[in-house]
């Protein structure tokens, strides 16, 4: 079966298993989803992630999720850009998640990035998602 929105599967997937309070969860591996979890791991969202293996032979990631007194550190993860209405932001116009506390993932010509890391690279992109 096709996929629409591969990276938002990835992220529906950690909520869903953060919800549910699991230490890891799974998700079909990509070289765009494994970039978004570099960042996410770099900004102290989670624990960290491999490369394995499926049941059916498929690369996957196992996320390690990680948890602070008991609550999901991510207490928000939403998708910004979608296949069907992409969002792209100048290096100006690179939007602060809650005043800075939280972070903007961003697609640029110099990879993926957190939105401090853009604007301190001076690049603007795709912004694909918020985490809080």
């Amino acid at each position: 079966m096709s996929m629409n929105d591969p990276l938002g599967d990835m992220l529906t997937r950690i909520r869903n298993a953060q919800m549910r309070g699991k230490s890891s969860v799974r998700s079909p591996a990509s070289k765009l989803r494994a970039w978004v979890l570099d960042v996410l791991k770099n900004e102290g969202y989670i624990r960290g992630y491999e490369h394995v293996t499926g049941e059916n032979g498929h690369p996957e990631l196992e996320i390690a999720l990680k948890y602070a007194d008991g609550a999901p550190v991510i207490r928000e993860l939403k998708r910004v850009s979608k296949p069907g209405r992409r969002v792209y932001s100048g290096v100006r116009e690179m939007p602060a998640v809650r005043n800075g506390l939280g972070v903007s993932i961003v697609s640029t010509p110099k990879g993926v990035m957190s939105d401090a890391s853009a604007r301190a690279a001076n690049v603007g992109g795709e912004v694909l998602c918020r985490v809080f």
